[in-house]
């Protein structure tokens, strides 16, 4: 019997013609709900670390002041930087199973997209450590793994560029990528492995968040999934195209 042919993804359809859109209601959405934070959700409620701590001569308890409300952006960035990568790593799967170049792509893309989202989260995750904590970094065990991972994801791309062949450099690039995809659930879990962090538990079984907090922070959620959705499918429409243009110009001087 022979094998099934790889249905490679669409390029240029409906997803594509909405990408614009869904940019533009990813936008609203995300500044809607730095909006509500401010206007609805309660200063304080909600964030809490194991125990108290001194950082720098600054005690961190279980009460943020307002610049918690970075929160609000700054932990759907970092979710969102999770789920990126967590495609790519589906897609560097798919590349080993299929040697189709398309998935390597497509891999590729969504490491960019999560580095974009990776910057951000280190950007206000430093504002919030400068402004609660009084400093500007800490070997705080969740900003220490989340730090790994974004030092990988440079690698992933230094790794790339480092290699002429395509072959040889999308099969590395993929068996690293499902490789950075294991520091994801580690960052996500690290609070909970190690109770002294004094990073903030959020999602907890005690109904950590109120809902005058978690409106805001699902709204701002969706909105960036929604940007990160519209900046991958544009990315990879325009890749396609310069892909295409590239074969068009070798078929011409040949």
């Amino acid at each position: 019997m022979a094998d099934k042919p790889v249905k490679e993804p669409v390029v240029g359809g409906v997803l594509d013609k909405a990408a614009p859109a869904v940019l533009i209601v990813g936008a609203l959405l995300a500044v809607a709900g730095f909006v509500l934070n401010f206007t609805v959700a309660g200063l304080v409620n909600g964030a809490e670390v194991s125990e108290p701590a001194v950082i720098n001569g600054v005690v961190v308890g279980n009460k943020l002041l307002l610049s918690q409300k970075i929160f609000y952006w700054h932990m759907p960035v970092a979710l969102v930087s999770f789920v990126a990568i967590a495609f790519a790593a589906y897609y560097a799967i798919r590349f080993l199973m299929t040697k189709r170049s398309c998935f390597d792509t497509r891999a590729r893309i969504a490491m960019e997209i999560g580095l974009v989202f990776i910057l951000c989260t280190m950007v206000t995750g430093e504002m919030w450590t400068r402004y609660e904590w009084g400093v500007w970094w800490t070997w705080e065990p969740r900003l220490t793994t989340y730090f790994i991972l974004m030092l990988l994801v440079i690698a992933y791309f230094i790794l790339r560029n480092a290699l002429a062949d395509p072959e040889r450099r999308a099969t590395y690039a993929s068996v690293f990528g499902i490789l950075i995809f294991i520091d994801v659930p580690i960052c996500f879990m690290v609070t909970r492995l190690i109770p002294s962090s004094v990073h903030p538990v959020v999602f907890r079984t005690d109904s950590g968040l109120s809902p005058d907090m978690l409106l805001p922070l699902l709204i701002s959620l969706f909105g960036f999934l929604c940007i990160a959705f519209a900046l991958y499918r544009l990315r990879l429409r325009a890749q396609v195209m310069e892909d295409k243009l590239a074969r068009i110009q070798d078929a011409l001087e040949d």
